[in-house]
């Protein structure tokens, strides 16, 4: 019986995506949703939200895969238990956030928020020069896209340092674990990158008593996601100093309503969820890889621990 492969995302996407699946995969019946074929031989799904009554729907199903980097926009418990979830790993995705991140860091450590707030009066004043040996950068979340930011943030001098739930070890960064070390790993970061995934136990996450931990006049770098925030902590967090600045990428809601004080805040730069995007060729080929794991038997690329939820 033909494999079916589904793609359940944007459809511009998935044009590209059926041309790389037609090229290295020509065994496999690749289709964009809504056209699914016979449903019976569904055994692939890549989808940004999957279809109600997955199970029901496709009986067969053996891996539901993410389209994006995330998977807090499943909602596990309607997945069938046993039915592996893979989150979007491909280069694409790195590339992307290494970049946003660090342009962030360098905008806020060369003090280009503060020429900008005095290029709008009309001010002419150099302000002290630090180099990045005298910054000290802490990254929450250590997964491949932490080590991705912490190794070219490491290349420019900075001191650099990385917290997760569990132990790891990352040569050149100074590696945080778990509750009891996470005051230690915040007390050193003089700016602060957020790219944990959304879990139960990060939602609000960045909040007044984390701000507290920081030093005095720290910088923030959110990239992860907007339930995260605590708005109202933030917004008094800069106006007391403890916070000097904020680069936000995400939101809660997305877009932000009009009015909303994040808009005109002239200490907060805000983008719309743009830090990090799949590029469709390369994300295709790495879900062909990981069809290719799949089928010999090998561990795939992205698995998400759903007690972890990422």
């Amino acid at each position: 019986m033909t494999t079916t492969f589904l793609y359940k995302s944007d459809p511009v996407r998935g044009r590209v995506w059926a041309e790389v699946f037609a090229a290295q995969a020509p065994d496999i019946d690749f289709r964009v949703w809504p056209d699914i074929g016979e449903p019976e031989r569904v055994r692939f799904l890549a989808a940004w939200e999957p279809p109600a009554d997955i199970a029901a729907r496709f009986p067969h199903l053996e891996v539901l895969f993410s389209s994006g980097a995330g998977v807090d926009q499943f909602d596990m418990a309607a997945l069938p238990p046993g039915l592996p979830v893979v989150r979007m790993v491909e280069p694409g995705i790195v590339r992307g956030m290494v970049e946003y991140v660090v342009h962030a860091v360098l905008d806020l450590h060369r003090d280009m928020p503060a020429y900008r707030r005095q290029q709008q009066s009309g001010v002419w004043k150099p302000l002290p020069v630090r180099m990045a040996g005298e910054r000290r950068v802490g990254v929450l979340g250590l997964g491949s896209l932490g080590q991705a930011v912490l190794a070219q943030l490491a290349g420019f001098g900075f001191h650099c340092a990385g917290w997760s739930r569990s132990r790891h070890t990352v040569d050149g960064v100074a590696c945080f674990a778990g509750a009891d070390e996470l005051a230690g790993f915040l007390g050193r970061s003089d700016i602060l990158v957020c790219l944990l995934p959304l879990t139960e136990q990060t939602r609000g996450f960045l909040c007044a008593s984390l701000f507290a931990r920081l030093p005095e006049g720290a910088c923030l770098v959110q990239v992860g996601r907007g339930p995260q925030l605590v708005e109202a902590d933030l917004l008094a967090a800069l106006a007391s100093g403890r916070l000097a600045e904020a680069v936000l990428d995400v939101s809660d809601p997305e877009p932000l309503p009009a009015g909303h004080p994040f808009w005109r805040h002239p200490r907060i730069r805000l983008t719309p969820h743009i830090a990090s995007m799949t590029q469709p060729r390369s994300a295709a080929e790495a879900v062909i890889a990981n069809l290719g794991r799949w089928e010999r038997g090998e561990g795939m690329v992205g698995v998400v621990d759903r007690g972890r939820g990422y």
